[in-house]
């Protein structure tokens, strides 16, 4: 009997996704046909479905891998002292990522399934609501220690912390010229002046 070697099993599945994502990111989630990723992917239609029996087992996976993505990021400032530059740091790396060209198309084409496919809007939204609650908790525990405002909703602080970090998809999309790391002293500021506790007056 053979020994499966689980190392090559992932490289052929990262191999896929990766394909699978070019693909997504050209023609779309539902324009792309399943010839086409094997194509990328050099291999045969039979070799691919031994990894992926679908296309929609590929979009799954690619969710999973977005929410795994997400975990070892948040895992990063899970003991962080000074919860302000955790949820700061974690904002840059959002934005950096939502600022690849790739990721930024993937996104657009995201959105735009989900609002026609419930089963893509509940994969995704899963993701999404995940991090709001990772980023709440967060938020929790600064206000706790304070070093966060706690007059802020630490729900609601959340989706528009996750909100300005997503717009650089948008400006990927709309300015040839964008630079996420050009922006960052500026998302370092929104979000200092957002979530710092209020000085008390002087006199």
């Amino acid at each position: 009997m053979r020994t499966v070697d689980p190392y090559k099993v992932e490289a052929r599945r990262q191999q896929i996704l990766g394909a699978a994502l070019t693909c997504f990111a050209q023609n779309g989630f539902h324009a792309t046909r399943t010839a086409q990723i094997c194509a990328a992917a050099g291999m045969s239609p039979g070799n691919l479905f031994h990894y992926f029996p679908s296309k929609a087992a590929i979009i799954a996976a690619i969710a999973e891998e977005d929410c795994k993505a997400m975990t070892r990021l948040f895992s990063q400032w899970d003991t962080a002292e000074n919860v302000l530059d955790a949820v700061e740091h974690i904002a840059l790396a959002m934005m950096q990522a939502s600022s690849d060209p790739q990721q930024a198309r993937i996104s657009i084409e995201v959105a735009a399934e989900a609002s026609r496919n419930p089963q893509m809007r509940a994969l995704f939204a899963a993701n999404d609501a995940q991090v709001k609650a990772d980023l709440a908790a967060l938020l929790r525990r600064g206000m706790a220690a304070g070093q966060i405002d706690p007059h802020l909703d630490p729900a609601m602080a959340a989706v528009w912390l996750v909100a300005l970090t997503e717009g650089a998809i948008a400006r990927v999309v709309l300015e040839a010229d964008f630079q996420a790391r050009a922006h960052q002293p500026m998302l370092r500021l929104i979000i200092r002046r957002f979530l710092c506790p209020p000085q008390p007056e002087s006199g």
